[in-house]
């Protein structure tokens, strides 16, 4: 198949929902030849940040000269952003290639009255494939829903793992405590392996270390009074850890300076691991990564920042960043997000800091809360809000009605965030024509 049929395949695939198990992809990927198996991994679990250590690491391993290949789910602008080796995406040939070599494994499945493996089975397998024939020294992965059960567990040769702090997400698939989501994040860690933590509450932590134990894997946590000097900015921010001085970072968002110290004392474990990395690598890796839709600025006037906080953690995280960069400054939301999520909650935490908030319905996913029904609810705590009939009409209004030093926060769902920025270019730039 070509690229266009290929992407249709892929699409239509989306009927088979999302399972966790990994019976399919045993039988998927032993039909395929197992590529996984020819591969190095870091394996990255948790409940927020992953994207962005992800980042970090394998912007970092690229300065240090390896060929790293990079897996994330979802992403904002093109589908061949999930799968890049060097920062560089998937091209349409090879994904039209593997996708035919993975419709033929499926077809074999299906004559033998297996279950259909989900999309995010069939990208996983995708990607494999692919960075089986790149050839890459190693490969950042983060898993895609939990850990233990999640298609990216198949893998059996990760060199470490990283877990991000976990809170409370996804409780319908993965579980109602702390301690049951945390089982489900530790499933990645595999024997005598070696795992870097973010700090994690009491019950989380303990979780982990029992699950290391039973591995035999050694297990490090980021103690974040190790972590000083901390310049906030929403253009530039930096921090010192151990003896790494004045660590320079180009993403903002308070919550960044944990994720990149993390990346960086998982680069310190790498070395011990034997990974040549210099201070340097290090130093121009954290300088170079550019994550968007993590409180990424999209414009200076005014200010415009997208950011993918859907879950209460993450919402924390946005309200203590808006706190911290914007004290005395009016605030307008343009705000999406899927009904199983903890809205209710991120709405309590977010919404009281907003002058006024337009909402929207995410676009093409069944999973999308309609905006008349997420108005209703942001009206309970704020009642400055109104809902829009569609992306394009949110920001146009919102960008209307702003003030030149009013800040305009883009937040949820990631699946909206890629059609958010192209309307306020749109818009940005008719403006431009009227000057």
């Amino acid at each position: 198949m070509n690229y266009e049929e290929a992407r249709v395949y892929l699409e239509e695939a989306s009927k088979y929902g999302s399972v966790l198990g990994l019976e399919n992809m045993r039988h998927l990927m032993d039909r395929l030849g197992n590529p996984q198996d020819s591969l190095k991994f870091i394996h990255i679990s948790g409940t927020n940040g992953k994207g962005s250590v992800l980042a970090y690491l394998s912007t970092i391993l690229t300065e240090a000269g390896y060929r790293v290949g990079r897996y994330i789910s979802p992403t904002l602008f093109s589908y061949r952003e999930r799968i890049q080796v060097n920062g560089e995406r998937i091209g349409k040939e090879a994904l039209a290639k593997h996708v035919t070599a993975i419709a033929e494994a499926i077809k074999d499945m299906e004559e033998h009255h297996l279950t259909n493996p989900t999309p995010f089975e069939i990208e996983t397998a995708l990607s494999f494939l692919y960075f089986q024939e790149k050839k890459c020294d190693l490969v950042v992965l983060e898993t895609g829903l939990g850990g233990a059960l999640d298609a990216t567990n198949i893998i059996k040769t990760p060199v470490m793992e990283v877990i991000t702090p976990i809170s409370m997400d996804h409780m319908a698939f993965l579980g109602d405590t702390l301690e049951e989501i945390a089982a489900q994040k530790a499933g990645i860690i595999k024997p005598y392996t070696k795992v870097v933590s973010g700090p994690q509450k009491a019950g989380a932590r303990k979780v982990l270390e029992e699950r290391a134990k039973e591995q035999g894997a050694s297990m490090e946590f980021l103690d974040m009074e190790e972590v000083k000097d901390i310049h906030y900015g929403y253009e530039k921010q930096s921090f010192t850890w151990r003896d790494f001085d004045q660590v320079e970072i180009s993403l903002a968002g308070s919550y960044q300076i944990l994720n990149a110290a993390l990346a960086l004392q998982s680069v310190t474990m790498l070395q011990e691991l034997g990974y040549s990395v210099s201070r340097e690598n290090i130093y121009e890796g954290f300088r170079k990564t550019h994550w968007r839709g993590r409180f990424t600025l999209i414009s200076k006037e005014p200010v415009v920042i997208m950011d993918g906080a859907h879950n209460p953690g993450a919402a924390r995280e946005l309200e203590h960043s808006l706190k911290l960069y914007f004290p005395h400054r009016h605030i307008r939301y343009i705000f999406g997000i899927f009904q199983d999520k903890d809205y209710k909650q991120v709405i309590q935490i977010t919404a009281p800091l907003a002058d006024h908030i337009i909402t929207v319905q995410t676009p093409d996913n069944p999973r999308a809360l309609p905006a008349e029904e997420l108005k209703e609810a942001v009206a309970c705590v704020n009642p400055s809000v109104e809902a829009a009939k569609s992306i394009e009409q949110a920001v146009e209004k919102t960008l209307e009605e702003a003030k030149p030093e009013d800040v305009v926060i883009i937040f949820g769902s990631l699946s909206f965030l890629g059609e958010a920025e192209r309307n306020v270019k749109k818009w940005k730039e008719k403006q431009d024509g009227l000057q």
